[in-house]
């Protein structure tokens, strides 16, 4: 059973294959989902959303009839804070779970001081604290790092681990044989239920600071689809029937930003802001030549903030670019 209106006040939303969705309530309901797996009594969380996320993952594991201490792993594909800003504070609500993380994420969940300094450089403090609030250690015991190929048994259901640079080099997917999906973070773009459009959802990829790198990411793209997954399990948001046509926009559309940034290249200091300007433009002229029935103000609305987010990416990319051109 997929999501059908994510409007709906509940704390779980079950997805069939005992996968559930929680919203993390991550800037407002329908930005970043958090997912409970079950086998038996014991849960794994993918993602985490932040630490205001975590009282929305204990209400959740309430309504499913277990309690924190059923969680056995907690599994951020990434240590960007909307993925894995509140996995300290869960850790610390459950005590039986350990943290399954990047190995290059790890020292980032041991010590979160640089991430929490660049979330803060982004967003301004604020604003950070609104988002983000108390940002924990994890202790080195409770620690996995999961390599490219690991895998790991929740009871009998087998998880496999694989290396997905392109959006952060810290950033793994993990396919979950029982239900053919796999959980792909940043990975396979985002894509927002309710700018579905009538050829089907909206989907585009995310080049946030700081290490978006396309030819890296268009392989990581490809790799997954080489398990030949039925489905996506988006962060961002939800999930999705992968189809070849929706594999071919993702690849399309990064091409197009990077053409985008490339073009910008060459314009000075006001660079970023004609980024931006022309990212809302492009990922508005696709949304519409897919059919969207929103107007333009309602679209470019519904897209500034990845807008923006994406434009601040692409300037990151070609800053390093400009300073090792090899």
């Amino acid at each position: 059973m997929w999501v059908t209106d994510m409007s709906k006040p509940e704390s779980l939303h079950p997805l069939g294959h005992e996968i559930a969705l929680v919203d993390a309530h991550y800037v407002r309901p329908g930005v970043a989902a958090i997912y409970l797996l079950r086998r038996g009594e014991e849960i794994a969380v993918i993602e985490t959303g932040t630490a205001h996320s975590v009282p929305h993952i204990l209400t959740a594991l309430e309504a499913w009839a277990l309690d924190s201490s059923a969680v056995r792993y907690i599994i951020p594909t990434h240590v960007h804070l909307d993925h894995a800003g509140g996995a300290g504070t869960l850790m610390r609500h459950c005590p039986h779970a350990e943290l399954v993380i990047h190995p290059r994420g790890a020292r980032h969940m041991l010590d979160p001081s640089k991430l929490i300094a660049g979330t803060r450089a982004v967003y301004g403090e604020d604003l950070y604290q609104r988002l983000y609030g108390v940002v924990e250690a994890v202790p080195a015991a409770r620690i996995i790092e999961a390599p490219d190929g690991f895998e790991l048994q929740l009871g009998d259901r087998s998880l496999r681990f694989l290396d997905t640079p392109g959006h952060a080099r810290h950033h793994f997917c993990i396919y979950d044989r029982q239900s053919q999906g796999v959980f792909t973070g940043d990975t396979f773009g985002i894509s927002y239920p309710h700018l579905n459009t009538p050829q089907g959802p909206f989907l585009f990829p995310t080049t946030t600071p700081v290490q978006f790198e396309p030819e890296a990411l268009h392989q990581s793209i490809d790799r997954l689809m080489t398990l030949q997954p039925q489905r996506a399990y988006l962060t961002h948001f939800g999930p999705i029937d992968i189809t070849t046509e929706l594999v071919q926009q993702l690849h399309r559309r990064i091409d197009g930003l990077v053409r985008i940034a490339r073009r910008a290249q060459s314009t000075g200091a006001n660079r970023t802001a004609r980024l931006e300007a022309d990212v809302g433009t492009y990922l508005l002229s696709e949304i519409q030549a897919m059919g969207s029935h929103m107007t333009a103000a309602a679209l470019r609305h519904a897209l500034a903030n990845d807008v923006r987010l994406n434009a601040q990416g692409l300037e990151v990319w070609l800053q390093r670019l400009e300073t090792h051109p090899d």
